[in-house]
């Protein structure tokens, strides 16, 4: 009867197991918990150094880096490696942001992710334009432009890749005195961030417009261009972006002959500098006119 008793038992259970079975819900097909996290991570870094916070963007990045690694995910890997030579090219460390950028662009080729190894190729190409004046041994700009339009042609599918194209190709031609073309580049990436409501990248946009009117000597449509990235930094409440702005319209303003009205744009970006906690660029700019 113990027996009985103990095999029935074991057949309710059994039939509880069965029966819990049948309306539990499918597990899913694949977790995205911790790669979830990752992408998070990777976002508050780019968040941060578009912040002007660099150093601290390379720390939180670390953590979507290691996520990366652990789920062995090909394209968190690119990215959070692709960040990272932003970030350590902004911090002025040059050769480790190649390196950087080399390491994964071979890695995008290897794992059959060509869009991604042409972005990394282009960021590389974008930072060689940048610094075409100061760096010895430069390319020449018109050469990296040809190897731009070439990388260009890989990412055409991807709206946001193109719109990073489209910046370092507005950069080249910047540096290579063609004003228009510059500015027409520039605004084919504008037309993607304003239509997404990317509202730094459409900041830094028009920040990019400014500079090429400004270098082309038309000042008026250089201040209009800032005025227009002012408002976008606001709206994003982008304080470095902002302070920037208006240290730029110092600039323009001084080249314009408007010392005094130079003089209160500089103090105003070094009131958001100091107001953001970067003491440090708030004097250099105070230093324009001191």
């Amino acid at each position: 009867m113990k027996r009985m008793n103990f095999l029935s038992v074991l057949l309710v259970f059994s039939l509880a197991i069965f029966s819990g079975c049948s309306s539990a819900p499918k597990k899913a097909t694949e977790i995205f918990t911790d790669r979830n996290t990752a992408i998070k991570q990777l976002n508050l870094a780019n968040l941060t150094a578009n912040r002007g916070r660099y150093e601290e963007a390379l720390v939180i990045l670390e953590e979507a880096r290691r996520l990366a690694l652990s789920t062995d995910d090909p394209p968190l890997r690119l990215k959070t490696s692709m960040s990272s030579g932003n970030f350590l090219f902004a911090l002025g460390r040059h050769q480790d942001a190649f390196a950087e950028w080399e390491s994964a662009a071979g890695e995008g080729d290897a794992s059959g992710e060509p869009i991604l190894a042409a972005l990394a190729r282009i960021y590389s190409i974008r930072a060689k334009i940048v610094l075409f004046d100061t760096e010895p041994g430069a390319a020449n700009v018109q050469e990296l432009k040809e190897q731009l339009n070439r990388e260009m042609t890989a990412v055409k599918s991807d709206d946001n890749a193109t719109a990073v194209g489209n910046i370092a190709l507005g950069l080249a031609e910047k540096q290579l005195g063609r004003w228009a073309d510059a500015e027409s580049a520039v605004k084919k990436a504008l037309s993607y961030h304003e239509g997404g409501l990317f509202l730094e990248d459409a900041a830094y946009d028009w920040f990019l417009i400014a500079s090429i009117r400004s270098m082309a000597g038309n000042y008026n449509t250089s201040l209009e261009a800032l005025e227009m990235a002012i408002r976008f930094d606001r709206r994003a409440e982008n304080g470095f972006g902002l302070a920037s702005n208006w240290q730029a319209k110092g600039d323009v303003l001084k080249k314009a002959g408007r010392d005094g009205e130079a003089q209160a744009a500089w103090q105003r970006a070094a009131d958001i500098y100091r107001a953001i906690g970067l003491n440090n660029i708030a004097e250099n700019v105070e230093g324009k006119y001191q």
